[in-house]
């Protein structure tokens, strides 16, 4: 793939926030291209301490009524209602993709000097302790989410900051 078809990719990819809990995608699919992104894509010092979680279906709902029930207690009340919106639209999806790294992801990123040092308080989530049935390892700390499922309506338009806020480049 050449650099623009790729750049050309990146500008027409759009977040769509209502989602439907149909997907395009045979489940089976969806668990291979996951299985091969975490099999090929490279690791500082080949660490290879990303760790993905596929829900979909019942159990992508199952999250979601776990995610509510620990907000409601974290969210002010009077902004509970917002927020809950918020979540309901997520539940309607199909699916959700939770990225996580392990501790030694995070030993590494401080260890080598990079900037991610900000993963270190992204607080534990306690979504998943609520949710034993999965047997996800308590040391697994959330860094990213997807949700997924099919596009209903059209998305917001996109709007960008300055490039100059965002981007700074030196020695060219």
């Amino acid at each position: 793939m050449s650099s623009q078809t790729f750049l050309d990719i990146v500008a027409k990819r759009r977040t769509y926030y209502q989602l439907a809990a149909k997907s395009l995608i045979p489940d089976a699919r969806i668990q291979e291209i996951i299985e091969e992104v975490i099999l090929n894509v490279p690791s500082a010092f080949n660490s290879q301490t990303v760790r993905v979680i596929l829900l979909v279906k019942d159990q992508h709902r199952k999250l979601w009524d776990i995610v509510k029930e620990v907000l409601k207690g974290v969210v002010p009340e009077d902004a509970f209602p917002a927020t809950e919106k918020k979540l309901d639209g997520f539940q309607a999806a199909y699916g959700t993709v939770r990225l996580r790294l392990s501790p030694a992801a995070l030993l590494l990123l401080l260890t080598t000097g990079s900037r991610f040092y900000f993963l270190t308080i992204v607080p534990r989530s306690t979504t998943f302790k609520k949710a034993a049935q999965w047997n996800i390892p308590d040391d697994w700390d959330l860094s990213g989410q997807l949700v997924f499922g099919t596009p209903v309506g059209e998305p917001n338009k996109k709007t960008f900051k300055p490039v100059e806020e965002r981007f700074k480049s030196f020695g060219l």
